[in-house]
């Protein structure tokens, strides 16, 4: 790949030109996977999976199931095929969450310019942040060292001048380096680079750019902007010849928030009856509130995702009247939704719930209700219920994802009363709500 490959990729501390380079990119190394192994120190230099069942998808894979050809999103019967002795584990995203939690405020202990891509990246902007912690690449190993110190975890670390260029060297140095462009080698870095490795080229902007000849960023930097128009557009072809240039001015976004938290599951087994959709409902409703509260949210709106046998989707969504955090009502209303599409025999293969229209719990407006019995943020009832989920979320964050089940959520026969739910899960008469719409 060029010169470019003779830039120092090291795991321990960086002492050469960083300059210029105030951009970091910090990535989680096979980070669900290592969540789980770091609890399971057995399964160690394994094959190791986290997904769904036979139909499901693979979430992470660890870099020992990757050899394998294993990826994220890779249908799991096609991982399976692969690497048949892979060990298969079951997403727990309240972990995830946990750890995601520390990585996050470790990063902010060096700046406040912070901007969290997902649960295992994040970009920084320490030029604020050097006279107090030191160049560049040192605050990089720093933030590696801790990383690992706190939570046994390993991540890698890209250093530039620029996004863009940052979060190429962190895909660059994995697993557990850490690798610096410097400002006077960042051409050097990009151009041997194929097109695809630009931002915002797909697999149909490639084909369009391969047609033109141009296989890589070097290909592409020398070609004229009207060119380029012709064949991508307007907006692709500036921005494309801007980071093909090593331009893009875009800086660290701390206060994005996040536009929704979402969960979904692909049954091994068609669903038909409703009480066994309702407990896939509850079981992800259980997920998503305990993200949206990990990051200190409230939602306004609830959704649902069904996904039939045949493949056909249907979504909707319903804005409630005042903000949650609670799982009861999340579960409600997602019970309520789907309840509202009448459907006849459904056959269903796949269940989602979301919530959007996030914003941080403090600065949630407060709604006055004379309605004591509808659960809301501004009564005692709801406050009642986010202290009791707060707990049983500390409970599972020190103890494990299965310290607390819902009744509903249990084995049968495991309970006296089969089919015992919790209070959130008791069956109300089917209410039509006016907000009830579709998702977009």
């Amino acid at each position: 790949m060029g010169r470019s490959a003779d830039l120092p990729r090291t795991a321990g501390t960086y002492d050469g030109d960083d300059a210029g380079c105030p951009m970091l990119h910090v990535d989680m190394d096979a980070f669900y996977a290592s969540v789980e192994i770091k609890r399971r120190p057995e399964l160690r230099n394994r094959p190791v999976v986290v997904g769904g069942g036979h139909r499901g998808v693979v979430a992470a894979a660890s870099y020992e199931a990757r050899k394998y050809g294993i990826r994220s999103a890779m249908p799991m019967s096609q991982a399976l095929r692969r690497c048949p002795h892979a060990v298969v584990l079951p997403p727990d995203r309240a972990a995830y969450s946990a750890a995601s939690d520390h990585v996050m405020a470790i990063l902010r202990d060096v700046t406040p310019l912070v901007q969290p891509l997902s649960l295992d990246e994040a970009f920084l902007d320490v030029s604020g942040a050097m006279r107090l912690h030191g160049r560049p690449g040192a605050i990089a190993a720093a933030i590696r060292a801790r990383v690992a110190a706190e939570l046994e975890l390993t991540c890698s670390v890209g250093v530039a001048p620029t996004k863009f260029v940052a979060k190429l060297a962190s895909a660059r140095c994995k697993p557990d380096g850490l690798l610096v462009v410097p400002a006077a080698r960042v051409l050097e870095f990009l151009h041997p680079l194929p097109v695809t490795a630009l931002w915002g080229v797909g697999e149909r902007t490639a084909e369009s750019l391969h047609r033109l000849g141009l296989r890589t960023v070097a290909d592409l930097a020398a070609t004229p902007v009207d060119t380029l128009r012709r064949a991508v557009g307007a907006a692709a072809s500036e921005q494309l010849s801007a980071l093909a240039a090593g331009h893009d001015p875009r800086p660290v976004e701390p206060d994005e928030v996040e536009k929704s938290i979402s969960a979904d599951r692909t049954l091994d087994i068609d669903l038909v009856l409703e009480q066994d959709v309702r407990r896939e409902l509850l079981r992800l409703a259980e997920e998503v509130g305990t993200r949206v509260r990990s990051r200190g949210f409230v939602a306004r709106t609830v959704g649902i995702k069904i996904r039939f046998a045949d493949f056909r989707t249907i979504t909707r969504v319903r804005t409630l009247p005042s903000w949650t955090a609670s799982t009861g009502e999340i579960f409600r209303t997602a019970a309520d939704l789907y309840r509202g599409l009448d459907l006849d025999q459904p056959r269903i293969r796949l269940v989602g719930v979301k919530c959007e229209n996030l914003r941080e719990a403090a600065e949630a407006p407060e709604q006055l209700s004379f309605d004591l019995a509808r659960p809301g943020p501004t009564n005692q009832g709801e406050s009642a219920r986010i202290r009791a989920d707060q707990a049983v979320d500390a409970a599972r964050s020190r103890f494990g994802a299965a310290a607390v089940t819902a009744g509903s959520l249990m084995p049968r026969g495991a309970l006296d009363q089969p089919e015992a739910v919790s209070s959130a899960d008791r069956y109300r008469p089917r209410e039509r709500h006016p907000s009830d719409s579709p998702a977009p």
